[in-house]
C-alpha cells in the first residue's frame, strides 16, 4: 500500500463533468454549407434539330414551287395551243406525205418558247420498213436516225430554227396494226408585234 504524505487517505475519484441526474446532448455538429444542384448544361435536343431541318426542307419546298409556278404562268401565257381537224399539206409539215396514208382526226399546233409546232398523226396499211424507206429516202443523208422496238424516228435539221421529227411506228394492238407515222414539224416563231 502506499502511503500519501500525511498519512491521509488517496483522494476521491474525480467526478466527471456531465452529472448523470442531467440528460446529455450530443455535441453541437459544425455546419455544412449548403449543397447546391445546377442542371447540367444542355445542347439542343435531337427533336429540335430533326424540327429546324425540316422546316428548312419545307421553305425551300416553298420557294422552289413559288419558282415553278412562275415559270409555269410565264411559260402558259407565252404558248398557243390549239388542235384542228383541218387536213395538213406537205408545206406544213415540211416533208412530202407518206402516199395513200389517211390523216388523224386532229392536228396540234401550238407555240411554245418562241417555236411555232404542228404534229399532225398519218396512218396506212403499208409495211413500217415501206415508211421508213419512203422517209430515209426523202429526209436525206442529213437526218438522223434512231431504232426502236417498234419503228424507227428520224430528226433533220434544216437550219433558221426549222427541223422536222418523224416517227413510225407500228403496235398490233394499236390503231388496228396500222402504220402510225407521227409528224412534227418546228419552224422559228415570228417577234411579237407590240
Amino acid at each position: 500500500m502506499t502511503e500519501f504524505p500525511g498519512n491521509q487517505p488517496p483522494p476521491p475519484p474525480q467526478p466527471s463533468s456531465i452529472d448523470p441526474a442531467q440528460p446529455t446532448t450530443p455535441p453541437p455538429v459544425p455546419p455544412y454549407a449548403p449543397t447546391i444542384y445546377t442542371e447540367p448544361k444542355k445542347g439542343p435536343s435531337a427533336l429540335k434539330i430533326v424540327l429546324i431541318i425540316v422546316g428548312i426542307f419545307v421553305g425551300l419546298g416553298l420557294i422552289a414551287a413559288g419558282f415553278a409556278g412562275y415559270g409555269f404562268y410565264k411559260f402558259a401565257k407565252s404558248s398557243n395551243f390549239t388542235t384542228s381537224s383541218q387536213p395538213v399539206t406537205e408545206a406544213d409539215l415540211g416533208v412530202p406525205l407518206y402516199p395513200g396514208a389517211e390523216q388523224g382526226k386532229a392536228s396540234v399546233r401550238m407555240t411554245i418558247v418562241g417555236k411555232n409546232m404542228l404534229t399532225a398523226t398519218l396512218l396506212t396499211s403499208d409495211s413500217k420498213d415501206q415508211v421508213i424507206a419512203f422517209y430515209r429516202s426523202n429526209l436525206g443523208p442529213d437526218a438522223q436516225g434512231t431504232n426502236t422496238s417498234r419503228g424507227e424516228t428520224f430528226m433533220l435539221d434544216k437550219g433558221s430554227g426549222e427541223s422536222v421529227v418523224v416517227t413510225i411506228s407500228q403496235n398490233p394492238s394499236l390503231a388496228g396494226g396500222q402504220t402510225q407515222i407521227v409528224i412534227m414539224h418546228a419552224t422559228k416563231a415570228a417577234a411579237p408585234s407590240n
